[in-house]
Protein backbone atom coordinates (compact mmCIF):
# COMPACT_ATOMS: atom_id res chain seq x y z
CA UNK A 1 0.00 0.00 0.00
CA UNK A 2 1.12 3.35 -0.73
CA UNK A 3 2.10 5.83 2.17
CA UNK A 4 0.82 9.43 1.73
CA UNK A 5 3.23 12.37 2.05
CA UNK A 6 1.68 15.68 2.41
CA UNK A 7 4.46 17.91 4.57
CA UNK A 8 7.18 19.60 2.87
CA UNK A 9 9.04 19.04 6.25
CA UNK A 10 8.53 15.33 5.55
CA UNK A 11 11.75 13.47 6.86
CA UNK A 12 12.04 11.73 4.08
CA UNK A 13 11.62 14.31 1.73
CA UNK A 14 14.39 16.33 3.62
CA UNK A 15 16.97 12.83 2.74
CA UNK A 16 16.14 12.86 -0.75
CA UNK A 17 16.91 16.87 -0.84
CA UNK A 18 20.20 16.66 1.23
CA UNK A 19 21.23 13.54 -1.05
CA UNK A 20 20.72 15.96 -4.34
CA UNK A 21 22.66 18.98 -2.68
CA UNK A 22 25.03 17.29 -0.65
CA UNK A 23 28.08 14.89 -2.20
CA UNK A 24 29.77 14.16 1.52
CA UNK A 25 25.49 13.43 2.77
CA UNK A 26 25.51 10.70 -0.17
CA UNK A 27 28.71 9.08 0.46
CA UNK A 28 27.51 9.08 4.30
CA UNK A 29 24.29 7.34 3.69
CA UNK A 30 25.46 5.52 0.87
CA UNK A 31 22.71 6.54 -0.97
CA UNK A 32 21.53 9.17 -3.86
CA UNK A 33 18.73 9.43 -6.12
CA UNK A 34 17.58 8.88 -10.02
CA UNK A 35 15.06 11.11 -10.49
CA UNK A 36 13.10 10.05 -14.03
CA UNK A 37 11.13 7.22 -15.53
CA UNK A 38 13.97 5.98 -17.67
CA UNK A 39 16.95 5.72 -14.79
CA UNK A 40 14.28 4.59 -12.23
CA UNK A 41 13.47 1.65 -14.43
CA UNK A 42 17.32 1.32 -15.28
CA UNK A 43 18.24 1.24 -11.43
CA UNK A 44 15.64 -1.61 -11.03
CA UNK A 45 16.51 -3.49 -13.91
CA UNK A 46 20.01 -3.88 -13.26
CA UNK A 47 19.45 -5.00 -9.99
CA UNK A 48 20.93 -2.01 -8.34
CA UNK A 49 19.45 -1.71 -4.48
CA UNK A 50 15.99 0.81 -4.65
CA UNK A 51 14.97 1.21 -1.29
CA UNK A 52 11.95 3.74 -2.07
CA UNK A 53 10.35 5.04 -4.93
CA UNK A 54 8.32 8.80 -4.68
CA UNK A 55 5.24 9.44 -7.26
CA UNK A 56 3.42 11.69 -7.44
CA UNK A 57 -0.04 11.84 -7.39
CA UNK A 58 -1.80 10.05 -10.54
CA UNK A 59 1.50 8.85 -12.10
CA UNK A 60 0.89 4.65 -13.38
CA UNK A 61 4.55 3.31 -12.24
CA UNK A 62 4.98 -0.43 -11.74
CA UNK A 63 6.58 -0.97 -7.56
CA UNK A 64 8.00 -4.03 -7.63
CA UNK A 65 7.58 -5.60 -4.07
CA UNK A 66 9.78 -4.97 -1.19
CA UNK A 67 10.29 -1.32 -2.30
CA UNK A 68 8.24 1.24 0.02
CA UNK A 69 5.84 3.25 -2.59
CA UNK A 70 5.95 6.66 -1.62
CA UNK A 71 2.81 9.15 -3.17
CA UNK A 72 3.40 12.97 -3.40
CA UNK A 73 1.02 15.98 -4.43
CA UNK A 74 2.42 17.77 -7.41
CA UNK A 75 3.34 20.50 -5.64
CA UNK A 76 6.24 18.77 -3.68
CA UNK A 77 7.30 16.67 -6.52
CA UNK A 78 7.83 20.11 -8.30
CA UNK A 79 9.96 21.24 -4.69
CA UNK A 80 11.57 17.91 -4.44
CA UNK A 81 13.06 16.96 -7.68
CA UNK A 82 15.47 19.33 -9.41
CA UNK A 83 14.40 18.70 -13.07
CA UNK A 84 12.88 21.69 -15.05
CA UNK A 85 9.70 19.54 -15.84
CA UNK A 86 9.71 16.63 -13.31
CA UNK A 87 8.66 13.23 -14.55
CA UNK A 88 6.87 12.52 -11.26
CA UNK A 89 8.54 9.52 -10.63
CA UNK A 90 11.70 9.28 -7.93
CA UNK A 91 14.00 6.70 -6.61
CA UNK A 92 16.29 6.10 -3.28
CA UNK A 93 19.05 4.35 -4.35
CA UNK A 94 21.62 2.49 -2.43
CA UNK A 95 25.50 2.95 -3.68
CA UNK A 96 26.88 -0.51 -4.62
CA UNK A 97 30.38 -1.38 -2.74
CA UNK A 98 33.45 0.08 -3.64
CA UNK A 99 34.92 -1.71 -6.07
CA UNK A 100 38.76 -2.42 -5.57
CA UNK A 101 41.25 -0.90 -8.03
CA UNK A 102 41.98 -3.82 -10.58
CA UNK A 103 43.94 -2.23 -13.89
CA UNK A 104 44.36 -4.02 -17.07
CA UNK A 105 45.68 -3.17 -20.22
CA UNK A 106 43.08 -0.90 -22.17
CA UNK A 107 41.55 0.34 -18.84
CA UNK A 108 40.83 4.39 -19.15
CA UNK A 109 41.69 7.08 -16.64
CA UNK A 110 40.10 10.29 -15.65
CA UNK A 111 41.67 13.20 -14.19
CA UNK A 112 39.91 15.95 -12.94
CA UNK A 113 36.85 16.06 -15.10
CA UNK A 114 34.82 17.90 -12.66
CA UNK A 115 31.80 18.60 -15.31
CA UNK A 116 29.10 16.52 -14.20
CA UNK A 117 27.55 16.53 -17.62
CA UNK A 118 31.17 15.29 -19.20
CA UNK A 119 32.07 12.95 -16.49
CA UNK A 120 28.09 11.67 -17.19
CA UNK A 121 28.38 11.50 -20.92
CA UNK A 122 32.21 9.87 -20.81
CA UNK A 123 30.71 7.33 -18.12
CA UNK A 124 27.58 6.48 -20.76
CA UNK A 125 30.18 5.93 -23.25
CA UNK A 126 33.12 3.75 -21.60
CA UNK A 127 29.33 1.59 -20.76
CA UNK A 128 28.46 1.19 -24.87
CA UNK A 129 32.13 0.74 -25.85
CA UNK A 130 32.52 -2.03 -22.77
CA UNK A 131 35.75 0.08 -21.30
CA UNK A 132 36.09 0.00 -17.85
CA UNK A 133 36.12 3.91 -16.77
CA UNK A 134 38.26 4.64 -13.40
CA UNK A 135 37.95 8.02 -11.31
CA UNK A 136 41.15 9.47 -10.18
CA UNK A 137 40.94 12.35 -7.64
CA UNK A 138 38.93 15.45 -8.73
CA UNK A 139 36.84 14.29 -10.56
CA UNK A 140 32.51 15.20 -10.34
CA UNK A 141 30.80 12.60 -8.19
CA UNK A 142 29.37 10.11 -10.06
CA UNK A 143 26.00 9.33 -8.02
CA UNK A 144 25.65 13.30 -8.10
CA UNK A 145 21.94 14.10 -10.02
CA UNK A 146 23.31 15.62 -12.95
CA UNK A 147 26.12 13.00 -13.58
CA UNK A 148 23.55 10.13 -13.19
CA UNK A 149 21.08 11.82 -15.09
CA UNK A 150 23.68 12.19 -17.79
CA UNK A 151 24.91 8.57 -17.90
CA UNK A 152 21.49 7.79 -19.14
CA UNK A 153 21.50 4.36 -16.97
CA UNK A 154 25.13 3.58 -17.17
CA UNK A 155 25.45 4.59 -13.29
CA UNK A 156 23.43 1.17 -12.89
CA UNK A 157 24.65 -1.37 -15.52
CA UNK A 158 28.42 -0.43 -14.97
CA UNK A 159 29.28 1.11 -11.58
CA UNK A 160 31.64 3.41 -11.71
CA UNK A 161 35.61 2.89 -9.76
CA UNK A 162 36.90 5.58 -7.87
CA UNK A 163 40.79 5.46 -7.04
CA UNK A 164 43.27 7.70 -5.22
CA UNK A 165 46.04 8.83 -8.11
CA UNK A 166 48.71 7.67 -6.03
CA UNK A 167 46.95 4.41 -5.76
CA UNK A 168 46.53 4.31 -9.62
CA UNK A 169 50.34 5.19 -10.03
CA UNK A 170 51.45 2.38 -7.81
CA UNK A 171 49.23 -0.25 -9.20
CA UNK A 172 50.39 0.75 -12.63
CA UNK A 173 53.94 0.24 -10.67
CA UNK A 174 53.66 -2.93 -9.75
CA UNK A 175 51.98 -4.60 -13.00
CA UNK A 176 54.44 -2.46 -15.33
CA UNK A 177 51.40 -1.00 -17.08
CA UNK A 178 52.69 1.98 -19.35
CA UNK A 179 50.44 5.47 -18.82
CA UNK A 180 49.49 7.20 -22.17
CA UNK A 181 48.33 10.36 -21.43
CA UNK A 182 46.11 12.97 -23.80
CA UNK A 183 48.29 16.20 -24.29
CA UNK A 184 48.32 19.33 -26.37
CA UNK A 185 52.02 18.69 -27.03
CA UNK A 186 54.44 18.80 -29.17
CA UNK A 187 56.18 15.62 -28.55
CA UNK A 188 52.29 13.94 -28.63
CA UNK A 189 52.04 11.29 -31.28
CA UNK A 190 48.98 10.93 -33.03
CA UNK A 191 46.20 8.38 -30.83
CA UNK A 192 46.04 6.23 -34.22
CA UNK A 193 49.76 5.34 -34.04
CA UNK A 194 49.59 4.26 -30.13
CA UNK A 195 48.89 1.13 -29.27
CA UNK A 196 46.60 2.18 -26.25
CA UNK A 197 45.16 -1.96 -25.91
CA UNK A 198 48.53 -2.22 -24.04
CA UNK A 199 48.12 0.62 -21.55
CA UNK A 200 46.32 2.85 -19.48
CA UNK A 201 45.41 6.43 -20.94
CA UNK A 202 44.31 9.29 -18.80
CA UNK A 203 42.79 11.93 -19.88
CA UNK A 204 42.27 15.21 -18.30
CA UNK A 205 39.81 18.32 -17.87
CA UNK A 206 39.39 20.56 -20.65
CA UNK A 207 40.45 23.34 -19.02
CA UNK A 208 43.67 21.82 -16.82
CA UNK A 209 44.67 19.02 -18.82
CA UNK A 210 45.75 15.61 -17.53
CA UNK A 211 47.50 16.83 -13.93
CA UNK A 212 51.39 16.74 -13.25
CA UNK A 213 51.43 13.25 -11.05
CA UNK A 214 50.54 11.45 -14.65
CA UNK A 215 52.01 13.11 -16.76
CA UNK A 216 55.37 12.44 -15.13
CA UNK A 217 54.59 9.19 -14.70
CA UNK A 218 53.28 9.08 -18.49
CA UNK A 219 55.41 6.69 -21.07
CA UNK A 220 54.22 8.68 -23.88
CA UNK A 221 51.64 11.28 -25.07
CA UNK A 222 48.75 11.05 -27.38
CA UNK A 223 47.41 13.89 -29.15
CA UNK A 224 43.92 13.71 -31.83
CA UNK A 225 44.46 14.95 -35.07
CA UNK A 226 42.08 17.66 -35.68
CA UNK A 227 41.24 20.75 -37.47
CA UNK A 228 44.54 23.19 -37.52
CA UNK A 229 41.99 26.23 -36.58
CA UNK A 230 40.62 24.11 -33.48
CA UNK A 231 42.05 24.09 -30.14
CA UNK A 232 40.93 21.32 -28.33
CA UNK A 233 37.85 19.32 -27.78
CA UNK A 234 35.06 19.12 -25.33
CA UNK A 235 36.44 16.47 -22.27
CA UNK A 236 33.40 14.39 -23.15
CA UNK A 237 34.36 13.96 -27.04
CA UNK A 238 38.01 13.35 -26.64
CA UNK A 239 36.96 10.66 -24.04
CA UNK A 240 34.86 9.23 -26.74
CA UNK A 241 37.48 9.24 -29.54
CA UNK A 242 39.72 7.50 -27.45
CA UNK A 243 37.07 4.71 -25.84
CA UNK A 244 36.69 4.17 -30.06
CA UNK A 245 39.88 3.72 -30.28
CA UNK A 246 40.24 1.49 -27.49
CA UNK A 247 37.41 -0.77 -28.51
CA UNK A 248 38.46 -0.81 -31.99
CA UNK A 249 42.04 -2.41 -31.17
CA UNK A 250 40.56 -4.83 -29.18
Amino acid sequence: MPEWITSKANSTLQHVRKLAASRKYRYECRAFVADGVKLVEEALRWGLGVDALILREGVDFPVPAGVRELRIPEGLMKDVSRMETPQGVLALCRMPEPAPLDLRPGSLILDGIQDPGNLGTILRAGDAFDVPVILADGCADPYGEKTVRATMGAVFRRPPILAGTEEILAQCRERKLPICVTALSETARDIRRIDLAACVTVIGSEGQGVGEAFLEAAAQQAIIPMSPRCESLNAAVAATVVLWELRREK
